[in-house]
């Protein structure tokens, strides 16, 4: 499971390092949004049929499908000769990328012993340590050598060996992981699900449509996403409903504040500061690190610290740490001020992230720890898809620069986190 992880840090560390050069490649500026916001739409109906697919027959062959499904994406990325190719590798890719996350948790759900979660998922986060350190140095040094296709086509030959190293293990407690075949197939969910993702696609194309167009389709996509999404969701998670619904609801804003930034910051680098690929990539590692960092000491934590009180403190950590870099990006602050700024960002982000989880599998009957673990990850995709459509919204109307405009929308998504954050509390807490 580490390895897996590790991959997929690794490979969303290097996309995001090397896309600006892939737009200019393959001239696709216009998509360079969309790149990042179709595998996250995408993953919204994996996670769905992942989710489904392991209440009723256990992680095993949702994961091992998912693993196949994301190399086919990658194959499709890696030899693209047009933006619109790479895109729709980008779409397959999340697909099977985001499905293999639901099984990862059911496992952790099933296997491990209530007491030692917390530090299985600050393990997951650990996983991004090296992948942050090396993974934007190697991605851009390979992109600037050879070719910027070697970053999607090399993880496949580590894919491969890794998803072996899991069989094994996983045979051996087959019966703790086993699903429960009365559980119904959800075809209406399903369709829900391709409806989200299709209003979320809709919502990263609008801004291709002349004013004002683009307006009515975002606000019509939003809507779309709103009601397409409610069966996806614990009842109440739009209105923030404490316990489960709520927790869901903070991890897809926050996801959205971090992740809409994220995307942009080497973008920034390299067009503001004219720093090469590698080096804007090296913003992200301070990020990688300190999350995981700040992960491993709230897993030694766990019985002293809430999970309300960890979320409130990481929410607020990362709306300072935005508004700093909105600052760099406003004032033309020197850039070392934004690298530490995102590493303060990464801590926020480490010491609250793996409570979301605990909370959800906490609260969850075993019979539906797929459904919340996957709508744990179908709201940050859809949050994050959302914030990075609206964002380049919202720039090209406001008269600021384009990235001052993209961080001041992160900015404010983050905010919202930061008052949302007591709904995390269990229902009877908040009750008290």
């Amino acid at each position: 499971m580490f390895s897996l992880v590790f991959l997929a840090a690794f490979e969303s560390l290097a996309v995001t390092t090397i896309m600006p050069l892939v737009a200019d490649d393959l001239d696709g500026a216009s998509l360079f949004a969309v790149a990042f916001s179709v595998p996250l739409a995408a993953g919204v109906i994996g996670m769905v049929l992942a989710g489904n697919w392991s209440d009723r027959k256990g992680p095993l062959p949702p994961l091992i499908s998912a693993a196949v499904l994301f190399i086919v994406g990658l194959v499709i990325a890696g030899t693209a000769t047009t933006m619109e190719m790479l895109v729709v590798g980008r779409f397959v890719h999340g697909l099977g990328g985001a499905a293999v996350t639901v099984p990862l948790y059911v496992i952790v759900g099933r296997v491990y012993p209530l007491e030692i979660r917390a530090r299985v998922f600050a393990g997951f986060a650990a996983a991004w340590v090296i992948p942050s350190i090396i993974g934007p140095a190697i991605a851009g040094a390979i992109a600037e050598a050879f070719t910027w296709h070697w970053v999607f086509l090399g993880v496949i030959f580590l894919v491969l060996p890794a998803g072996a190293m899991m069989l094994p293990p996983l045979l051996r407690v087959r019966a703790q992981v086993e699903g429960d075949s009365s559980v119904p197939w959800s075809v209406s969910r399903l369709a829900w699900a391709v409806l989200a993702a299709a209003a979320a696609l809709a919502l990263s194309l609008a801004k291709e449509l002349p004013e004002p167009g683009r307006w009515i389709l975002a606000a019509a996509s939003l809507v779309v996403i709103v009601v397409a999404v409610r069966p996806l969701l614990p009842r109440g998670t739009l209105l923030a409903k404490p316990g489960i619904p709520g927790t869901v609801l903070v991890r897809a804003i926050v996801a959205g504040a971090f992740f809409g930034s994220e995307i942009y910051l080497p973008y920034f680098l390299i067009e503001q500061y004219e720093f090469s690929p590698s080096l804007a990539g090296a913003v992200l590692t301070g990020a990688g690190v300190s999350w995981a960092v700040a992960s491993w000491l709230q897993g030694r934590l766990v019985g002293r610290l809430s999970n309300v009180a960890a979320v409130r403190i990481g929410t607020a950590v990362l709306a300072v740490a935005l508004g700093v870099v909105l600052l760099v990006a406003a004032f033309g602050l020197a850039p070392w001020v934004a690298f530490i700024a995102w590493t303060i960002a990464g801590g926020g982000m480490g010491f609250m992230y793996p409570r979301f989880s605990v909370s959800v599998l906490e609260l969850s009957p075993t019979s539906a720890q797929g459904f919340n673990s996957a709508a744990l990850t179908i709201g940050e995709s859809l949050g994050s898809a959302s914030v990075l459509a609206i964002t380049p919204l919202v720039a090209g109307a406001l008269a600021a620069g384009a990235f001052t405009a993209d961080f001041s929308v992160t900015l404010a998504v983050a905010l919202v986190a930061v008052v949302l954050a007591g709904r995390v509390r269990p229902a009877a807490a908040a009750a008290v």
